[in-house]
């Protein structure tokens, strides 16, 4: 199987850009093969150079994704930086499948009237905090305080803090007002605002709480894990467009089957699995982080099929409290056939959609 990268450096607003006017609103869901008979059919994946994405990198850089896929099948790499991006592409028919955090999935069933996508499979856990400055003990510290979170607005992080704040009665907008002012950021402009100074902490995932504290001199206030049942949230999992799924379900089957794959390598071989993902964040971004890094932010995730579908919906409601999402029902988003019949067959516990 032959593979591409779409761009190997981490530009992801102009590719995406790029991509959309490539291949337009009407190819959704479709393959090359689809569009030019005989040619070779192309599955196009989305993720992200980040360290919660590990199973994707590894499902790329060690080849598992190629060989699940075969030799008539060309895999195309998308990568991007921010989930919106993701699921904008994912609706606008430039993708077909993509690595992706809760809340811009949702958005994209929302936006969809929940027809247009599906998550497939769960991927990470863990690994987002709530990292601040000295002298901020607890809630009653935070009053005033100019506090960040990933872009977008209604990023998954972002969602998170404003819930949290809400729970200690501070109140937020979206226009950065409030009791405590958030401002949405990258997360590398985040890491360089908190070493000037410029902020009272931020709620992000994981490097970047790693490398505000090491870094920046940060601690970290909150562990997200602690805020949920058994420690456990999602954080990264796979959406899948619909019509591409129902109309290609052997490439989908073979794609998850990777994706279990990675997961067994990741979890079995831990050491190794963190420089080929430092091999692939390098790939896609052209810059390497260093192994301790790696290492110690690896510590604080859980790399999992279970999609934690009741974390889904709780993420749903903090983002509808927070005017950041109309009310939704999201009856129908999980698919998890395909995932379910692999586990069966490899003798491991199926998965749940609520």
């Amino acid at each position: 199987m032959k593979m591409s990268r779409k761009s190997g450096r981490w530009s992801a607003t102009a590719r995406l850009a790029a991509v959309i006017l490539g291949f337009g609103l009407a190819v959704s869901g479709c393959t090359s093969a689809d569009q030019n008979e005989g040619a070779a059919s192309t599955v196009r994946v989305g993720m992200f150079p980040n360290v919660t994405h590990a199973p994707a990198l590894v499902g790329v850089e060690n080849s598992l994704l190629q060989e699940a896929l075969g030799d008539d099948v060309e895999l195309e790499v998308h990568y991007f930086n921010a989930g919106g991006e993701a699921a904008q592409a994912l609706l606008a028919g430039a993708i077909d499948i993509t690595y992706i955090g809760p809340n811009p999935a949702i958005n994209a069933f929302q936006r969809s009237n929940g027809e247009a996508v599906r998550l497939i499979s769960g991927s990470t856990s863990g690994g987002a905090f709530f990292v601040v400055r000295e002298g901020i003990d607890g809630p009653d510290d935070l009053e005033g305080a100019t506090l960040a979170s990933p872009q977008p607005i209604g990023n998954t992080q972002d969602v998170a803090l404003r819930a949290w704040l809400a729970e200690q009665g501070l109140q937020t907008d979206t226009q950065g007002g409030g009791d405590v002012s958030i401002r949405s950021m990258a997360n590398a402009d985040v890491l360089q605002a908190f070493q000037q100074g410029d902020l009272d902490g931020a709620w992000v995932p994981e490097p970047w709480a790693t490398r505000l504290v090491d870094e920046a001199g940060g601690k970290v206030l909150v562990d997200e894990r602690d805020l949920w049942p058994n420690r456990q949230y999602v954080t990264t999992h796979i959406l899948a467009s619909t019509s591409f799924l129902d109309s290609n379900p052997e490439i989908v089957r073979a794609i998850l089957s990777a994706h279990l794959d990675a997961l067994e390598f990741v979890n079995a071989n831990p050491d190794e699995a963190q420089t080929i993902t430092l091999d692939g964040i390098e790939n896609a971004i052209g810059t390497r982080l260093s192994a301790e890094l790696i290492a110690a932010a690896w510590q604080n995730l859980e790399f999992t099929p279970d999609p934690i579908a009741s974390s889904l919906q709780e993420s749903a409601d903090d983002a509808i409290a927070a005017g950041l999402l109309e009310p939704v029902d999201l009856a129908g988003i999980y698919d998890l056939t395909i995932l379910n019949e692999l586990l069966r067959e490899r003798g491991a516990p199926e998965v749940s959609d609520s």
